[in-house]
């Protein structure tokens, strides 16, 4: 599924940028240079016809990348949320692919859930609506359960969407090949594990009892957030392929006029946004990974109500530290501590000088923070941090993907209730209060006790262990043998000390 057989789709995805009209909006908008303009444009011509033509009525890339597919769709998305990058125009045209694409037919809807279900749809819900939303993946219809009377939205996957979504998913595979071996420099930045990744976060949200789980456990998460909600899953009613949960209403967090109509403070909205994004990523380890606007919605109480939880981020402990520690030395303008944290975490080489990495951060901070607070931007650090780390040979942390989109994505929410928000003054009470409570001696002792529990574990096996090693090492080795049988054999010794100590620590 992987092989030459996709260069086809590659080239059909130009063709179709060029007949829309996209290819050189999109260049435009990159501000690409005059020669990479014409060498595109003359590369793609002589294919257009073999493109999609997409909707006429739409705008050039929203009809492009509707043509494309749901990968390409996902990609636009993102772009939407940032107007600061593609502009406003360009942001208000994406907004369409986040829920308001053509929708599939209600009797489609209806068979998968009476498949998914094993009912039938007249004795489980009273009414149900045609389409309400339809996005890349799936669309959502509103009804009435018959039992209880209580409104719900029921998730639907559009049909055939795992084939469609594999063949995209198949010509980045190829992409990805291409630039690995035409560009030897590319290769730090891992283009198939990037794809990988990307491939399981989307084939998990192609599966709507994984998105049900990940409901419930961001709820329990996120129940004493003030301010925070989200609909309750049903899980009675949920499946693979249908998932239903209670109906939520609001504004639309891009409707910034009805908004102000309903009397809600953007300004607040915005800082609340991505405090709660910070709060939930430090925090939790645990964040929603596809927090545009057509995600979420401000209830008539002023709570953000997010909903949509087939992407969701999870970072363990470590890492939450080492990305809080980066944050708090760029909002604090300690670029030395910033290069410690990424040399003592491997983000890059430690043959490299981190007194030359410092410098070059500075580089980086200093005239991002001396703009006005309105152009002060996470986007903008990430991508001038990426070209430094580039030339000092870090590689790309498949790990960060999804944070460091989900970042920008965010951002781009904030920045669109609330367009003279300060990110990093509304970032530093969230990233002090982690580190205060994560990084430093009382953190310290926890991570002490949780050794010691750990290893105290080990207490029944202490024994056998130390006579396992006392054993290997009175066996007469080669030379080589010997010294590899001195280093296990110390290493044993120093884990059973460990665990002795903390067995005894955990009895006593």
């Amino acid at each position: 599924m992987r092989g030459p057989h996709n260069i086809w789709r590659l080239i059909r995805t130009g063709a179709t940028l060029e007949r829309t009209g996209a290819m050189g909006v999109v260049l435009e908008t990159m501000d690409a240079p005059a020669p990479l303009r014409l060498v595109a444009r003359i590369l793609a011509w002589p294919f257009q016809w073999l493109g999609d033509k997409g909707d006429p009525l739409m705008p050039p890339v929203t009809r492009a990348l509707t043509a494309l597919g749901p990968a390409y769709i996902k990609f636009g998305q993102i772009l939407s949320t940032r107007p600061d990058v593609v502009g406003d125009e360009m942001a208000v045209q994406l907004r369409v692919l986040q829920d308001k694409l053509p929708p599939f037919s209600i009797d489609e809807a209806k068979a998968t859930i009476e498949l998914e279900l094993g009912r039938g749809c007249d004795d489980v819900f009273e009414t149900l609506s045609e389409s309400v939303a339809a996005a890349s993946l799936a669309q959502v219809h509103k009804a009435t359960l018959k039992e209880t009377g209580e409104e719900v939205a029921v998730k639907v996957l559009r049909p055939g969407i795992e084939k469609a979504f594999r063949k995209d998913i198949d010509a980045f595979y190829l992409a990805a090949w291409f630039v690995e071996h035409l560009s030897p420099a590319s290769r730090r930045l891992k283009p198939l594990d990037v794809i990988e990744h990307f491939e399981g976060v989307v084939m998990g949200e192609l599966d709507l009892r994984l998105e049900s789980s990940a409901a419930s456990e961001f709820a329990a998460n996120t129940v004493d957030d003030a301010g925070f909600a989200l609909p309750h899953v049903k899980w009675g009613l949920s499946g693979r392929r249908v998932m239903t949960m209670g109906w939520v209403e609001g504004e639309n967090a891009a409707d910034i006029e009805a908004i102000e109509a309903a009397g809600h403070d953007r300004n607040e909205l915005g800082e609340r946004v991505l405090q709660f994004f910070l709060m939930h990523a430090l925090r939790d380890g645990y964040f929603h990974g596809d927090m545009h606007q057509g995600n979420m919605k401000i209830g008539a109480d002023g709570d953000i109500i997010v909903y949509d939880f087939g992407i969701m981020g999870r970072l363990d402990e470590y890492t939450r530290r080492v990305y809080a520690e980066i944050l708090f030395g760029f909002i604090r303008k300690d670029y030395r501590r910033v290069a410690e944290v990424h040399f003592e975490a491997g983000y890059v080489p430690g043959d490299r000088d981190i007194d030359e990495f410092a410098r070059a951060l500075r580089a980086v901070g200093e005239p991002i923070f001396g703009m006005d607070a309105s152009h002060i931007s996470m986007g903008r650090l990430l991508s001038y941090l990426f070209e430094v780390t580039e030339r000092f040979g870090m590689e790309t942390r498949t790990e960060l993907i999804l944070l460091q989109r989900t970042m920008v994505v965010v951002e781009g929410v904030s920045r669109t209730l609330n367009p003279n928000i300060n990110i990093w003054e509304i970032a530093q009470p969230v990233v002090e209060d982690y580190i205060r409570k994560n990084i430093g001696p009382q953190a310290l002792a926890r991570d002490l006790a949780k050794t010691a529990r750990l290893l105290s574990r080990f207490g029944p096996r202490l024994p056998q262990m130390a006579e396992r090693a006392l054993i290997a090492a009175s066996i007469p080795p080669e030379p080589e043998q010997k010294k590899r049988g001195t280093t296990r054999l110390i290493l044993v010794v120093a884990v059973v000390s460990a665990a002795i100590g903390a067995f005894a620590a955990s009895v006593f």
